[in-house]
C-alpha cells in the first residue's frame, strides 16, 4: 500500500516538473517570437568597441588603409590557403562561370542550408573570412550546411553578372533537394544588397521565396540618396572621409538605372518578403539603406528584426568574438535562426 502511494506521488511529481518545463518552454518561444517583430532594437556601444572604432579610422587614414577603403586590396587578394576545421569537410563545386564551396559539418544535425552571397562593393571575389562566416553560420544553425558562391564581379562582370549567379546557386539547392523553407540568404554590404535583390527577381517571376533572410549593413541603394550618406560622412570610419571608396565605386552598374530594384532593392517592394534580420552600425554611411528597408518592410505588414548597433562599423560582426557587439551580433542571429526552426515545423 505504502509503495503504491510513494509511486503515485512520484508520478504527480513527475507530471508537475513536465508542466513546469513546458511552460519555460513556451515562454521563452513566446518571448523569442516577441523580438523578432520589435520595432527597432539599439544595442549600446562597449569601450572595446569604440577603442577598435577608432583604430580603424587611424588605419584608414594611412595610405594603405585608403586602399582598403577604395577596394584595391580586394580585387587581387593575397592570402594564404584555408583550412578547414576538422569537424567540417568542404566541396568545391564548378560551375559553368563561377565556383561554390559547399560546407557541411561531418555530423550534420540540421537539415536547412544557409546560401551566403559575400562582400565587396561587387568588385571584390570571396575571400578567407567569408571561409569563416560559413563556419560561423553552420554553428548557428546547430550543424547545417553553407553554400557560398564566388560569383562573378566588377569591372569585368557588371550587372547582371553577379545576380544572375546567385539565382543559379538557389536553384542548385533547389535541385539537390532542399525546400524552400530549408534555405536562409545570409550576406554583407554587397552580398546582402544582391540577397534582397534576388528576393525580387525570385518573386517578379512567380519564383518560391526562401525562408529567412539574415542581412549585415546591406547595400540596398546605389544611387547614395540616404541622408546617412552625408551624416556619417565624417563619423564611418571606413568609408568616410573621401569619395574615393568601395561605395563610391558603381563598376557593378555599368551602363543599368541603379534605381533598378535587381541592383538597388531599397526600390522595390517587399510585399510577401520572408522574415528578416537586419543589423547594421549607427556610424555607417550606409545606415539609411538599412533604415528604409526596414521602414518600407513595415509599411508592407512584413516581418522584420532591425537592429542598430552604437557606435559600430561596417559589418562589424567580422570581429567575431574580439568585441560584445559582434558577439552579440552572433548570439542574434541564432536566436533568430531557432525561431525560425520553430515557425518552420508548426
Amino acid at each position: 500500500m505504502k509503495r503504491k502511494v510513494r509511486d503515485t506521488m512520484w508520478k504527480r511529481i513527475e507530471r508537475k516538473r513536465k508542466a513546469l518545463q513546458y511552460s519555460r518552454k513556451k515562454e521563452m518561444l513566446i518571448k523569442q517570437k516577441r523580438q523578432i517583430r520589435e520595432k527597432v532594437l539599439h544595442h549600446p556601444e562597449s569601450v572595446r568597441g569604440k577603442l577598435m572604432r577608432e583604430l580603424i579610422q587611424d588605419i584608414t587614414s594611412t595610405s594603405s588603409g585608403h586602399k582598403f577603403q577604395n577596394g584595391e586590396y580586394r580585387k587581387e587578394p593575397k592570402e594564404p590557403e584555408w583550412i578547414c576545421p576538422i569537424p567540417f569537410q568542404l566541396e568545391t563545386i564548378a560551375m559553368d562561370q563561377f565556383s561554390m564551396e559547399y560546407l557541411q559539418p561531418k555530423k550534420l544535425t540540421d537539415n536547412r542550408v544557409i546560401l551566403q552571397l559575400h562582400g565587396g562593393g561587387y568588385i571584390g571575389p570571396m575571400k578567407n573570412r567569408y571561409r569563416d562566416f560559413a563556419v560561423l553560420y553552420s554553428k548557428a544553425l546547430r550543424g547545417g550546411s553553407v553554400l557560398t558562391i564566388d560569383y562573378r564581379v566588377a569591372p569585368e562582370h557588371p550587372f547582371p553578372a553577379a545576380l544572375e549567379d546567385a539565382a543559379e546557386a538557389y536553384n542548385w539547392l533547389l535541385q539537390k533537394g532542399y525546400r524552400d523553407q530549408q534555405i536562409f540568404l545570409a550576406g554583407d554590404s554587397a552580398g546582402g544588397g544582391l540577397a534582397l535583390a534576388l528576393c525580387h527577381y525570385r518573386k517578379d517571376r512567380g519564383e518560391s521565396l526562401p525562408g529567412g533572410l539574415i542581412l549585415m549593413s546591406p547595400w540596398t541603394d546605389l544611387t547614395g540618396s540616404g541622408e546617412s550618406y552625408t551624416t556619417n560622412y565624417h563619423r564611418d570610419p571606413l568609408f568616410g572621409n573621401t569619395e574615393d571608396s568601395m561605395i563610391k565605386n558603381l563598376d557593378y552598374v555599368g551602363d543599368a538605372d541603379p534605381k533598378n530594384p535587381y541592383i538597388s532593392p531599397l526600390f522595390g517592394e517587399f510585399d510577401g518578403f520572408p522574415p528578416m534580420l537586419l543589423q547594421v552600425g549607427s556610424y555607417e554611411m550606409l545606415l539609411s539603406d538599412s533604415e528604409q528597408v526596414a521602414k518600407k518592410v513595415k509599411a508592407q505588414h512584413g516581418k522584420i528584426r532591425f537592429s542598430v548597433y552604437e557606435g559600430m562599423f561596417h559589418v562589424f560582426q567580422m570581429a567575431g568574438s574580439l568585441l560584445p557587439e559582434s558577439k552579440e551580433a552572433w548570439r542574434e542571429i541564432v536566436r533568430y535562426l531557432d525561431v525560425m526552426l520553430v515557425q518552420e515545423k508548426k
